[in-house]
């Protein structure tokens, strides 16, 4: 499933699946920016792994650093307007893949399983 998201996010948006996750993942913050410790934590990546695809995603206008005014040892991926742009124009792609090629494969009692275990493991994710 994660190569077919990939490859489709590739196709029609020229955006691969992991600088989709981190530019969603800023992108879901309330000021469009997130900490890089913790943009590392959510996303799966190696802490060098995500500065090298941070380091693609400022050299193509998708996202910038900002330092850290409390933490000068850290900094900031912030959202840019095209970055924005972006991950709005593939969430569409990424969120249609995720229904076709998982959701759809459950009937609606796995659906209520799956909600149940996520329910467990994080408290009102499936509301």
């Amino acid at each position: 499933m994660v190569k077919t998201l990939d490859a489709e996010l590739e196709a029609a948006h020229d955006l691969p699946l992991s600088s989709y996750e981190v530019l969603r993942a800023v992108a879901d913050t309330s000021d469009g920016r997130m900490r890089m410790c913790d943009l590392a934590d959510h996303v799966l990546l190696s802490r060098s792994g995500l500065t090298r695809l941070i380091d693609r995603l400022v050299r193509e206008g998708l996202l910038c650093r900002a330092r850290c005014s409390s933490d000068a040892r850290g900094s900031f991926a912030c959202l840019t307007v095209a970055g924005r742009e972006k991950v709005e124009a593939a969430r569409g792609t990424h969120l249609t893949g995720v229904r076709e090629h998982f959701l759809a494969q459950l009937d609606e009692a796995d659906l209520e399983r799956l909600a149940a275990a996520w329910e467990r493991v994080l408290p009102g994710a499936s509301s």
